[in-house]
């Protein structure tokens, strides 16, 4: 598949999406979300593909929104313009399968966004992330507004978000804002060793685990996840796959 905003590539049942302007720090248009959700529908479709990486090309994961087209955009363009950002989000917050930002050097606005949207995110430990909305008289998109206070609660959300102040990928794994700071240059080598450990397990048990986090996340009261937690795990031990483990299982244990 050809991408005019994005490079694609799939190897081990790991499927990675490299945001692809690097003249422009990856700075986002409609062009590249449109191809992100193309191949994030691939990646989908693709049985052999258990996780996504989501990293960007160069020096910077995203900068964020493409400033100087914004300059040009009526109210009805800019409109479908973040049209087209929440549904790219919405599909990264609803894909079955594991997803992982690897935040190399700036990780900003709706950059930064795509990354909260993620169900692990590793940084390099000099990546410079953070929300300049406030700065530029714009607001946060990608479900920030939620996802900022889950991961780091509400008083350090609104001091990130007002300030509009980077921290660097140090101070996010201190936070909780990442799972882990890594080197830069040994930032890849890690997320593709986390996506090929996840890709030795079940690829339904963690479509199910997944659909029971977000529940626990929303509004679902714990009566109903615990009633989902039983039809998960009746419909994980049912498939053909939990039977081959069992047996594997048993076979090691003769030997």
């Amino acid at each position: 598949m050809n991408f005019e905003c994005i490079l694609y590539e799939k190897t081990d049942g790991v499927a990675v999406i490299r945001l692809n302007r690097p003249k422009v720090l990856n700075a986002m248009n409609k062009q590249l979300w449109i191809d992100f959700q193309a191949a994030l529908q691939d990646a989908r479709q693709d049985a052999a593909i258990k996780a996504l990486i989501i990293t960007g090309e160069g020096r910077a994961f995203s900068t964020g929104a493409d400033l100087k087209e914004s300059k040009t955009r009526s109210l009805e363009d800019y409109r479908d313009y973040l049209v087209e950002l929440q549904e790219a989000s919405r599909k990264i917050l609803r894909f079955e399968k594991a997803t992982i930002a690897a935040v190399n050097g700036y990780a900003l606005g709706s950059g930064y966004e795509l990354a909260l949207a993620c169900d692990i995110r590793l940084a390099a430990d000099d990546a410079k992330i953070g929300s300049p909305e406030a700065k530029v008289a714009s607001s946060v998109t990608g479900g920030a507004m939620r996802l900022v206070q889950q991961l780091v609660g509400p008083g350090k959300a609104k001091e990130l978000l007002f300030t509009g102040e980077f921290i660097d990928g140090k101070e996010a794994e201190r936070i909780g804002l990442v799972n882990r700071a890594v080197p830069g240059d040994h930032l890849m080598d890690e997320a593709m060793a986390m996506a090929r450990k996840i890709a030795e397990n079940s690829a339904f048990s963690i479509g199910m685990i997944k659909k029971g986090l977000s529940m626990a996340q929303g509004e679902a009261s714990l009566e109903a996840i615990m009633d989902f937690e039983v039809e998960a795990c009746l419909a994980c031990v049912s498939t053909k796959e939990r039977q081959e483990s069992l047996q594997d299982f048993a076979d090691r244990k003769k030997s």
